[in-house]
């Protein structure tokens, strides 16, 4: 029997594929694959959070919850804003919702209309920028630069980028997939811009922090007012090792909280009640596990400097921040033809540089939030790709 196709919006179709879902494709679980493609810890999520949501879940927290969350979670959020940057926020500043990627949807769904720019900092995680794609608006990207051993932004290429029809900016920092972390001069010339042009500020601040020379990176929401044109994301994912959870929080002006707790209804109705009650756990008593989880980062990030370093194929550049391993391979040209090559033949799942933008084109993303012994293993697996 012949079937209809199915009819979507063109836009829709025409979405590329996620290039680290091809590299992972039935793969995932295979016996001796050392799994470093996706961004997260191979740590289970802390037993006072798992323990939070299960009480949770006996107490009878299986009903619909607010759009814009419970407020014992959005309290907690406050609270742990407040410790964070140091400075008051409002409780209507906060909007719960379905992961740091839900965030973002929401975030270009209430601002961009078709026809409308935003400029993305680039590389980045293709799901940000495609966003904006789905709503029907341009991405322009605006590359790092790569110099002296050090990830830079150039303000004048990204000011220059902008014209009437920029609506945004969207940055990422600390940044995935270079670990780049823009400076507080380089926040602060951005801020003043941004408010002298009406431009929105989308900060993208997932890895915030997992930094290593300091308690976090600078951003946005420690110096805005509270009806500055930003909105701040963030996510349990990282820092709390709750990548399947799927919960996260926005920070944005007051005027903004009816609406997104509006497009919150239309999209979830609301992020599931008993996984906001292992939030409230997470920032309420997760501070230790956070400075500890960056103890064994830095540990894992120095491992892989140290083998990389000595590769001879290999340019790259130690992050600052997050937890990434972004690599220039001499003479690679096609970064996902040479990803499955390492996936097939080495049995180490690594992102290629394609996947986040033709800024990556040349690079590999190696997520190095796994066991030393398994990076290590990974750094043996690779010296003969890597090296001549």
């Amino acid at each position: 029997m012949s079937r209809m196709p199915a009819q979507v919006r063109d836009l829709i179709r025409d979405l590329p594929d996620s290039k680290i879902r091809e590299v992972s494709m039935n793969s995932i679980g295979k016996e001796g694959m050392i799994a470093l493609w996706f961004g997260e810890s191979d740590e289970e999520t802390p037993s006072f959070v798992r323990e939070a949501a299960k009480a949770a879940i006996d107490a009878g927290e299986t009903f619909y919850a607010p759009n814009s969350g419970i407020e014992p979670l959005r309290v907690e959020i406050k609270a742990y804003m407040e410790r964070v940057y140091r400075r008051d926020f409002d409780l209507n500043r906060f909007t719960v919702t379905a992961s740091g990627m839900n965030a973002i949807m929401l975030s270009f769904q209430a601002l961009v209309d078709p026809g409308d720019n935003v400029l993305v900092v680039s590389p980045v995680w293709p799901n940000c920028s495609e966003t904006i794609r789905i709503m029907g608006g341009e991405i322009r990207p605006v590359g790092l630069d790569e110099t002296d051993g050090a990830w830079s932004l150039d303000l004048q290429k990204l000011f220059d980028a902008a014209d009437g029809r920029t609506r945004a900016i969207f940055v990422n920092s600390p940044g995935n997939p270079t670990g780049w972390m823009m400076s507080e001069d380089q926040r602060d010339a951005i801020m003043a811009w941004a408010r002298e042009k009406g431009i929105w500020i989308i900060a993208d601040d997932v890895y915030a922090r997992l930094v290593y020379d300091r308690h976090h990176a600078p951003a946005f929401i420690e110096i805005a007012e509270p009806e500055d044109r930003l909105i701040s994301i963030n996510s349990f994912s990282k820092s709390w090792s709750m990548t399947g959870w799927r919960l996260g929080w926005i920070t944005a002006p007051p005027a903004l909280e009816t609406q997104l707790g509006k497009l919150n209804e239309y999209n979830i109705a609301g992020p599931t009640t008993f996984v906001q009650h292992g939030g409230v756990a997470a920032l309420r008593d997760g501070d230790p596990y956070i400075d500890g989880l960056v103890e064994r980062l830095r540990r894992r990030r120095d491992l892989v400097t140290q083998s990389l370093s000595r590769f001879s194929r290999v340019r790259y550049t130690q992050p600052d921040a997050a937890f990434y391993a972004f690599f220039a391979v001499e003479g690679m040209d096609d970064s996902l033809k040479f990803a499955l090559k390492l996936r097939d033949e080495a049995g180490v799942g690594i992102a290629p540089g394609i996947a986040f933008g033709p800024q990556g084109e040349g690079y590999l993303r190696l997520c190095f939030a796994s066991s030393e012994q398994a990076l290590s293993e990974a750094m043996e697996r690779l010296r003969p790709y890597l090296d001549k």
